[in-house]
């Protein structure tokens, strides 16, 4: 019988396997990404192959370690991410999303959350909002409480594992109560100036509800919420945040680090326009546009391709990314 090379095991290697091995190797190396390329086999073997001795060996040693392992939680064949629709604004000024836009223009805008799956998590990165004084304030259409709308999921709230909070607005944390089994992920600093230095003289609190501020601090005394400390930081398994955009104290947006990396922007970046034409959107202060567009073009690095870029509140999401189920658009993988 002729024996098989050591490199070119991985080709025989059931796909899970592989798997599980370019995990365990990017958790000791993460530095080589090789983990993004389990999807092939050919495509993990070429960069084995373009590596040194070390690398082949640690790959070795992984691939037969996982042969005995249980399946790793959180791989990246095991991501999907979705978008969901809870609503509209009709007539939204675009100058409130794009600083640069003409006076007078308006254009419909989406409410949204995102749903990944990854593993045994179910994560919901925002919450939208369902507040009443909130409907007085906006056109707002075709509303479906944020908690109803995951149903078209088949997801219940108490299904619903983490939910990452990307900024501390009423149309992205104002649905946080809904899903009271959560452990909530939020910036630190974002916490601490919405529970603290915002509500004074000098403080900026626009578009923060004082009730949803009050519903943060139980879940912190509580302790099922987690202070991030601040940008790159993996928080669970493939999903990584980042700060700097400056919408608003410290929000963050989130790479979703499957086969094909994603970045959900939620408000850092609302349309496609700010992130194809590097147009900056509303921030916390006029003198962060800058920041704002330096993560812009950082969150197209991350993704790869600005169209694994995910904005906060454009319709075209949802002309993009094939419709699951109503008001429900998957992102990845298209073809299940």
């Amino acid at each position: 019988m002729t024996a098989v090379p050591p490199d070119k095991r991985l080709l025989l290697a059931p796909k899970a396997i592989r798997a599980r091995a370019c995990v365990a190797l990017d958790a000791f190396w993460p530095r080589r990404r090789i983990a993004r390329c389990e999807a092939s086999g050919a495509a993990i073997l070429e960069a084995i192959l373009l590596e040194n001795e070390l690398t082949r060996v640690l790959f070795g040693a992984a691939l037969g370690l996982c042969l005995l392992c249980v399946p790793v939680q959180g791989s990246s064949q095991d991501i999907e991410i979705f978008a969901i629709r809870y609503g509209s604004i009709a007539d939204f000024p675009l100058r409130g999303l794009l600083p640069d836009a003409p006076e007078g223009e308006v254009i419909d805008v989406t409410l949204t959350v995102w749903l990944v799956r990854s593993g045994d998590r179910v994560i919901l990165i925002d919450t939208g909002f369902f507040r009443p004084q909130w409907f007085g304030r906006f056109d707002i259409r075709d509303f479906v409480r944020p908690d109803v709308a995951l149903s078209g999921m088949g997801v219940s709230p108490a299904d619903v594992t983490d939910v990452v909070i990307t900024h501390a607005h009423w149309d992205h944390m104002g649905g946080l109560e809904l899903f009271p089994a959560a452990t909530v992920w939020i910036q630190e600093a974002e916490f601490s100036y919405y529970t603290g230095t915002a509500w004074q003289s000098a403080g900026r609190s626009g578009g923060i509800d004082p009730a949803d501020v009050a519903h943060l601090v139980s879940r912190n005394t509580s302790g099922s919420l987690r202070l991030i400390p601040g940008d790159g930081i993996e928080i669970l398994p493939g999903i990584t945040v980042f700060t700097g955009a400056r919408h608003t104290f410290a929000s963050q947006y989130v790479l979703v680090d499957g086969a094909a990396p994603f970045v959900i922007a939620s408000d850092n970046a609302y349309l496609y326009k700010n992130i194809i034409e590097g147009r900056a959107g509303a921030t916390f202060e006029r003198d962060d546009r800058q920041a704002n567009l330096e993560a812009l073009r950082r969150m197209v690095e991350l993704a790869g391709d600005a169209g694994r870029v995910i904005p906060g509140h454009d319709a075209e999401v949802f002309r993009r990314f094939p419709l699951v189920a109503d008001g429900i658009v998957r992102i990845y993988p298209e073809h299940p």
